[in-house]
């Protein structure tokens, strides 16, 4: 199924062609699309916490560990019988950039990033002419805040005027319920799009600083917690020491 051995995208697409193919790796050849679903989340997040707050060596691992997992979809894809390889999904991308760029692979004009958005989202809305509301493709599976936007961002860009995002929420800390919360906080994450912010990118920094504040509490605790064993343990020391030797303590200081 390879051909040029000398191109690392073949060797990794031949090194899962010997996991997958007889004899292979047992687990590997018992995997599905369905059963991998959850190391693809599992290193897609990765990914993004290497973006986020990693460095170009955790980068670098995460993207090969992203790819390695396309690279095994589209190989049990090919042997399922589903119609489609790696060449087909690789040729499918290309076409696809191609085609959402049409400023600069086509004959259309672009004056400045707004008018990129708009063919982009034009030519996005010709492929998807299918669909039969301006909500269908938002993916169930995304985490809450980021569908949030998202749910948000669609109905912005379809006649907001003529949409209902439904009732008004209380404030935050007005609310008395789970679900009146719930909507306190939708209204929020709507407010945040407003300003240009990631409700999730956000989310998450503030998760991860509270829990880098935390880890070095805990460590200086630690830390306090073994000075003063040690001191005392030292403490008890020159006390035995001076029974054994009858030498009053202050004597020894």
């Amino acid at each position: 199924m390879t051909t040029n051995q000398g191109d690392p995208l073949d060797r990794l697409r031949s090194t899962v062609d010997e996991l997958l193919d007889p004899p292979g790796c047992e687990w590997n050849r018992s995997q599905t699309h369905e059963t991998l679903v959850t190391y693809l989340v599992e290193e897609t997040f990765e990914l993004v916490e290497a973006i986020e707050d990693g460095t170009a060596v955790d980068l670098r691992e995460e993207l090969g560990d992203v790819l390695y997992q396309v690279v095994l979809h589209a190989a049990i894809a090919e042997r399922s019988g589903e119609g489609f390889g790696l060449d087909q999904v690789i040729a499918d991308a290309d076409d696809k950039t191609r085609r959402r760029h049409p400023h600069v692979f086509g004959s259309d004009h672009a004056d400045g990033v707004d008018d990129i958005v708009r063919l982009w989202s034009e030519a996005k809305a010709r492929e998807k002419a299918s669909r039969k509301s301006a909500f269908d493709g938002v993916p169930l599976g995304l985490p809450a805040l980021a569908r949030a936007q998202k749910i948000e961002s669609r109905r912005v860009s379809a006649k907001p005027e003529e949409q209902s995002g439904g009732c008004t929420p209380p404030a935050l800390d007005e609310a008395t319920t789970e679900a009146e919360w719930g909507l306190a906080l939708l209204a929020e994450v709507d407010r945040a799009g407003t300003r240009g912010w990631d409700a999730e990118r956000a989310l998450r920094g503030a998760v991860r600083a509270r829990e880098a504040a935390l880890r070095e509490a805990e460590t200086a605790a630690r830390e306090t917690e073994t000075a003063a064993r040690e001191t005392e343990t030292a403490a008890r020391e020159t006390e035995t020491a001076a029974r054994e030797t009858g030498t009053p303590q202050h004597e020894q200081k």
